[in-house]
């Protein structure tokens, strides 16, 4: 099996695109309006950026974690022991972010935010009435003005050969808010478990924009979208050489929004970054 690539243009993309989320957690769209030069450029600018010791004077905030976060701090995959092969940069247009790289990945910003947006949207209208009764209000609503999506801008160095034993670029795991979304790495690597265990190649054409389901939508939608659990695989031969840059956006909602009766956005999240070992 693998997962489709949908054209964002044509007059079924909305129907396609929910169904490919509802049987695997992702959707593959092409032709969509984020524009590659800009993605292009991002990944040129922030790869010399994390090059540099520059990168330490960002180093994050642990109350507002906006900043660089080094590879010996990086995440260690909730139920894994050993810590991922990356680093990466929070960006939050209130954050701090390096003047030189600033005008690119806010406009980025807001384009994907813009997208989210509307594929959220997708998404509440071609839900059934009665996982669309679930949600305490409209999910395009959740986000409306969030302070809290995310921009992570994640940088995986060349592979040097000495790595802690069974350690990977992103072990598997799934996202904690609402939808990622993600332009295809300037590298290959992403991979997404289907439902009897086996791992698929994510389509990693240059200009395919990857969309995954998060944690916080299945909660919303009582596990009607499932959160699937991906990964980034090491490289092999030539391509252990080559640096990988990544840029999800994860979409989260306002604080106070109610995803169920158990959480509301807020302390579905703390929680988790407590079991990450962030907070």
């Amino acid at each position: 099996m693998r997962l489709e690539t949908i054209d964002y243009q044509a007059s079924d993309a909305a129907e396609r695109f929910v169904s490919s989320l509802k049987e695997t957690g992702f959707g593959v769209l092409t032709n969509h309006p984020i524009d590659k030069d800009l993605v292009e450029s991002i990944y040129q600018e922030w790869h010399a950026f994390f090059n540099t010791a520059e990168k330490r004077a960002f180093l994050f905030n642990p109350q507002t974690q906006d900043g660089f976060f080094p590879a010996e701090i990086s995440e260690t995959a909730k139920g894994h022991s050993v810590k991922d092969i990356k680093e990466y940069f929070h960006v939050y247009p209130w954050g701090r972010i390096p003047d030189s790289l600033k005008d690119n990945i806010l406009k980025y910003y807001d384009n994907a935010n813009a997208l989210a947006a509307e594929l959220l949207q997708w998404v509440e209208s071609h839900s059934p009435s009665e996982v669309k009764q679930r949600f305490s209000i409209a999910l395009p609503k959740m986000i409306e003005n969030s302070q809290k999506t995310l921009l992570r801008v994640l940088h995986y160095p060349p592979m040097s050969g000495d790595e802690e034993l069974g350690a990977i670029r992103a072990a598997a795991h799934e996202d904690i808010n609402l939808l990622t979304v993600l332009p295809a790495a300037n590298e290959p690597g992403l991979q997404v478990q289907l439902k009897d265990g086996s791992w698929i190649d994510v389509p990693s054409d240059f200009g395919n924009l990857i969309i995954n389901i998060g944690d916080m939508l299945q909660e919303a939608s009582a596990g009607y979208y499932p959160s699937t659990s991906h990964r980034v695989i090491n490289p092999e031969g030539m391509d252990k050489t080559k640096s990988r840059l990544s840029l999800p956006l994860f979409l989260h909602p306002n604080p106070e929004v109610k995803l169920s009766d158990k959480y509301t956005a807020d302390s579905y999240l703390m929680e988790r970054l407590r079991e990450l070992g962030v907070i």
